[in-house]
């Protein structure tokens, strides 16, 4: 497994830091690698993503959610199409986000990965996949600082993979919303 961790100060409140990370389908917008995110449920995301010529998709499911403190996630194996199980990216990730003086926040994102194929090996052991990482987070601290407020939120809790009930928060608009 790899580990990268990354950070970045941003001139913007946490809740809004925060509130932007639950977007997920507009991490297009300022993660290069990132193709699409779709969000069928409130814990579950699918992902497309290209990079360095690699096209990829995976499911990841959101394990724990703390507004304005944490976002905890996961990368899931599905089947091929043959019905045969095929492993996909796997990796596990933490985003914490943290209040600094002056309406300044820093969010930092941890993330294990087993690479597959060469090239991820190769781009992990040289430090590629760290300096993307980290360039995805600083080209988020532009969006964010650029557009002053959140373009949205979700700030339901995930606790063991499970949206809280009692959490309060107006459920997203997404098709299953899983209770537990």
């Amino acid at each position: 497994m790899t580990l990268i961790r990354a950070s970045v100060d941003i001139d913007v409140p946490v809740d809004i830091a925060y509130n932007q990370w639950t977007q997920f389908p507009l991490f297009p917008r300022f993660m290069d690698g990132v193709k699409r995110v779709d969000r069928p449920q409130a814990n579950m995301t699918h992902w497309v993503t290209k990079m360095y010529g690699v096209t990829r998709e995976f499911d990841a499911e959101t394990v724990e959610q703390r507004p304005d403190e944490r976002l905890r996630w996961r990368s899931l194996e599905h089947p091929e199409r043959s019905g045969r199980w095929r492993s996909r990216p796997r990796h596990v990730g933490l985003v914490e986000f943290q209040p600094l003086e002056g309406d300044r926040s820093r969010v930092t994102l941890a993330m294990s990965f087993r690479p597959s194929g060469v090239m991820e090996r190769a781009g992990g052991g040289l430090g590629i996949v760290r300096r993307h990482v980290q360039g995805e987070l600083e080209n988020f601290k532009e969006f964010i600082e650029e557009e002053g407020s959140e373009t949205g939120k979700w700030r339901g809790a995930i606790k063991d993979g499970y949206v809280q009930p009692e959490s309060g928060q107006e459920r997203p608009q997404v098709p299953n919303w899983p209770c537990g």
